[in-house]
């Protein structure tokens, strides 16, 4: 059964794929700023830019929410405004990753920030691919799957990210600072889990 209403607000769809090329944009960027961390902090900047333009996204799209009819709307617009604001929450978790870095000045990377920051493009990609279904409303649960089992991997690296920490002598400082940044990262991949638990409520409430 097909995700859409018969008459469907095709700005608001286009918002809402604007909506996700901007999450994989935002995390294509941090994991390059992790990867080349400290040289290429400058990105820092452009995550930031991603940022605010997911927050006018995702004004745009609320309201167009409020000033649709609901004859128009794609899906429920209590849907529409739980999913807008957590793929808000995907790019906000990155840009405080992207600010934790250099508010916390940490000198060098950690081969397991960029282990978590692969899994996070990982995750927002198939976001991304999902939310393409909310057009055709076909092939949606591939996407789905994929991004709890990465939800599950970035779980997984997160906490051995942290135990290691405290298994090497790090200094405690340095404990604290990576310990947010891997939380930070975690909470950016359980937005897309969030995304996800969003967009299966809407196929099931299309049957």
């Amino acid at each position: 059964m097909a995700l859409l209403r018969r008459t469907v607000d095709d700005g608001l769809l286009e918002l809402i794929a604007e909506s996700g090329r901007n999450v994989v944009a935002t995390t294509l960027l941090l994991r390059d700023l992790i990867s080349d961390y400290p040289d290429r902090y400058s990105l820092a900047r452009d995550v930031r830019q991603c940022e605010h333009e997911g927050d006018r996204i995702t004004h745009d799209v609320i309201h167009r929410l409020a000033d649709a009819r609901r004859s128009q709307l794609p899906f429920d617009a209590a849907d529409g405004h739980r999913l807008a604001t957590a793929l808000d929450d995907i790019v906000d978790h990155a840009e405080q990753v992207a600010d934790t870095l250099g508010l916390y000045a940490v000198e060098a990377t950690m081969e397991q920030a960029v282990e978590l920051a692969d899994v996070l493009v990982g995750a927002s990609e198939q976001v991304a691919q999902a939310l393409g279904c909310l057009r055709t409303g076909d092939g949606l649960a591939p996407h789905l799957v994929e991004i709890h089992r990465l939800e599950n991997e970035g779980d997984r690296l997160r906490r051995d990210a942290v135990a290691s920490l405290f298994a090497g002598g790090t200094d405690p400082m340095v404990v604290i600072r990576w310990r947010d940044i891997f939380e930070s990262l975690e909470a950016a991949v359980d937005a897309c889990e969030t995304v996800a638990h969003i967009l299966e409520g809407i196929g099931l409430r299309r049957r």
